[in-house]
């Protein structure tokens, strides 16, 4: 979907540009597979502010994705493709056979009436029961789908649901399978491998013009719950680390630091983690 613009009637109109929602469903969301979402105001458990900024915002219900894609060999139609405030990415609502209805990621290619499908079987055309045929918004383990497809919504356990490319636009290539393992390239540049019995959706996230959106005044992030962000340099020594001192003055240390202490700006922080085997190269650099 395309992005638009709007006629300069303010300063702000002159830069703000949308995406063309004009294909999406224009019918409420399927009222047994939403929940009650509580604003938390970016504050965890103990009620201590564990993300700044953050706040505010339109109200917001829940809708129940289906991640794990475990519903095997039986067959759903797309009715319909709908917005989800709770990410950046479109969903698709699924009926299928047996009459259930599950969201599911709707990727790029995926339109209303479409039959997609899950199992752990692949064939050239979808003759028989055991086989099905590879097309967007179909989920299969990685053992399953060919080399070179691009894929998304990628579990790094089976069975407990997809964790990666589950952005808007995003999507990862299946390079090589040798062993148990498949080699994935992410959208970052980083190859990792994968455990061939996870699953994996065939094509790539859908809404790819999200990273051309131009919000263009401060309340239209604020409608997403992002209060202003406020310089370290700004503030008093007791509220970080880089406050105080008279009228525009450094930060004082060797380099920036969170403002709990920590090193930042190009500090590496991941640590020795057990999952580094698995990366073969790292995400190149930003």
């Amino acid at each position: 979907m395309p992005t638009k613009r709007y006629k300069p009637t303010t300063p702000v109109r002159r830069f703000m540009t949308a995406v063309e929602r004009s294909e999406l469903s224009a019918k409420r969301p399927e009222k047994r597979l939403l929940r009650r979402l509580t604003k938390r105001g970016g504050r965890d458990n103990t009620g201590q502010t564990s993300a700044r900024f953050r706040g505010g915002g339109h109200k917001r219900r829940y809708r129940l994705i289906d991640f794990k894609r475990d519903k095997d060999m039986v067959p759903a139609h797309v009715a319909a493709i709908e917005y989800d405030p709770n990410r950046s990415a479109y969903i698709a609502l699924l009926h299928y056979a047996d009459g259930e209805k599950r969201y599911i990621l709707a990727p790029a290619e995926l339109r209303p009436g479409d039959l997609v499908m899950s199992g752990t079987r692949v064939g050239a055309r979808a003759r028989t029961s055991e086989t099905l045929e590879i097309r967007p918004g179909c989920a299969f383990p990685l053992e399953a789908i060919p080399v070179g497809t691009l894929v998304h919504n990628i579990e790094l356990k089976p069975g407990k649901g997809g964790q990666l490319c589950r952005s808007a636009g995003s999507g990862a290539q299946l390079l090589a399978k040798e062993g148990k393992f498949a080699t994935i390239r992410l959208p970052s540049g980083e190859m990792r491998l994968v455990y061939l019995g996870c699953r994996a959706t065939v094509g790539q996230v859908g809404n790819p013009d999200h990273s051309n959106i131009e919000l263009g005044k401060a309340g239209r992030r604020r409608w997403l719950g992002r209060r202003p962000h406020v310089r370290g340099v700004v503030m008093s020594p007791r509220d970080h680390p880089h406050g105080g001192g008279e009228g525009r003055s450094p930060i004082g240390r060797k380099s920036p630091v969170s403002p709990t202490g920590k090193p930042t700006l190009g500090r590496k922080t991941r640590g020795k983690k057990t999952t580094d085997r698995f990366i073969l190269r790292r995400r190149r650099a930003r």
